[in-house]
């Protein structure tokens, strides 16, 4: 009988004791990043004829207007990318004519949930050209608000005629 309650009391004990074993510690757990922190990223604008726009930009994803596309966000949630808000081409450089006093301006695409650059510094693409963008000297595979940019990351926007 004596076994008996040792065992009732053992074969418990042990099972609640793996079982915490294997739990994720959440009590000293590191709590997630930030990830729509400012960070500062370097960007050039370059024109038909010429560098239109150069230097250290601090960004975050956030709303941006446009005369063209209205308001909207441009935070990297956009499409589903990420779940969380992040820092993005565009809003780098919705930042850095709000800052430098220059104009842009984008067209709106709601099946893409991202704006076109049209329009930067009166340098439009038109018919024959478009605004590319680039990150590290590779063209982005998604949209300008769709990317999540990293601190120092080297971003270019560059009239691309085709």
């Amino acid at each position: 009988m004596r076994t008996a309650l040792v065992r009732r009391a053992v074969i418990p004990s042990a099972v609640l004791g793996l079982a915490l074993t294997g739990a994720p510690a959440t009590a000293h757990a590191k709590p997630a990043p930030r990830t729509n922190a400012p960070i500062k990223v370097s960007l050039t604008v370059q024109g038909p004829d010429g560098t239109l726009f150069t230097g250290r930009i601090r960004t975050k994803g956030h709303e941006v207007t446009t005369a063209t596309g209205g308001t909207h966000k441009c935070d990297g949630t956009n499409g589903g990318a990420h779940p969380s808000a992040v820092p993005t081409p565009t809003a780098a450089l919705d930042d850095a004519a709000r800052k430098r006093h220059f104009t842009w301006d984008g067209t709106w695409y709601p099946s893409f949930d991202d704006f076109s650059v049209d329009t930067i510094k009166n340098v439009s693409g038109g018919a024959s050209a478009y605004w590319n963008i680039s990150v590290n000297g590779v063209s982005t595979p998604v949209g300008g608000c769709q990317f999540q940019l990293k601190a120092g990351d080297q971003v270019a926007f560059t009239w691309t005629s085709f």
